[in-house]
């Protein structure tokens, strides 16, 4: 009996084929390709950020947005930065999301101004989030300008 039951443990290990679910289970990890978020910085921005903001925004009703992505000073940090810019209604309304280090991990800043004037008042942006994914960007500049009531919904 006992000689039974040892054969069978062993047949049974024997069974589980070794190393090939092992090696089934790294090539599934290669296979799958990294986060958009892990792209670099600009082709992030420019490929995957911009057409997601446009495409919510206009949904919230800002039907001539001109989104544009720039190097440039924010006011009252003086050094250039990343800045996503979003005009509409005529340029009358504008937010800024800027970025000082080419990062969307690492701090963040918002702004925004009405009737052409710049931008007054720098505030920190997803500053507590750990973190950071597309949607999440697009999600809390929907947040920022619906705090205004600037969107049709509100």
């Amino acid at each position: 009996m006992a000689e039974e039951t040892t054969n069978e443990k062993k047949t049974k290990a024997g069974s589980n084929g070794g190393s090939k679910p092992a090696a089934k289970k790294a090539k599934a990890k290669k296979d799958k390709p990294p986060p958009i978020e892990k792209k670099p910085f600009e082709e992030f921005i420019n490929q995957h950020y911009l057409p997601a903001l446009q495409e919510t925004l206009s949904a919230q009703g800002c039907e001539d947005l001109d989104l544009s992505f720039t190097k440039a000073a924010l006011p009252g940090m003086g050094a250039e930065s990343w800045q996503v810019v979003g005009r509409w209604m005529g340029g009358n309304r504008q937010f800024v999301v800027g970025f000082p280090k080419a990062d969307i991990n690492k701090t963040m800043v918002f702004a925004y101004a009405t009737d052409k004037n710049p931008p007054s008042t720098l505030e920190p942006f997803l500053g507590d989030e750990r973190k950071i994914s597309l949607d999440l960007l697009v999600f809390y500049v929907v947040q920022r300008l619906n705090a205004q009531k600037w969107l049709d919904r509100n």
